[in-house]
C-alpha cells in the first residue's frame, strides 16, 4: 500500500472528523443560547475553513513527498 496514500486518508478522516466535532458544538451551542446563534455560526464556519485548507495542505503534501 503506497504510504501517501495512506497519509492523505488519514488527513482527510481527521478532519472530517473535526468538522463534524465542531459543527455538533455549534448546534449545541445554538441551542442554549439562540440569541447568539449568529456568532456562534460565524465562528465555526471559519473554523471548518481553517481545517478545510489544513486538511488540503495535508494530503498536498502527501501526495507530493512521494
Amino acid at each position: 500500500m503506497n504510504v501517501a496514500v495512506f497519509g492523505a486518508g488519514l488527513v482527510v478522516f481527521a478532519a472530517a472528523l473535526g468538522i463534524g466535532w465542531i459543527g455538533s458544538s455549534a448546534m449545541k451551542a445554538m441551542s442554549r443560547q439562540p440569541e447568539a446563534a449568529s456568532n456562534i455560526q460565524t465562528a465555526m464556519l471559519i473554523a471548518c475553513a481553517l481545517i478545510e485548507g489544513v486538511a488540503l495542505f495535508g494530503a498536498v503534501i502527501c501526495f507530493l513527498a512521494n
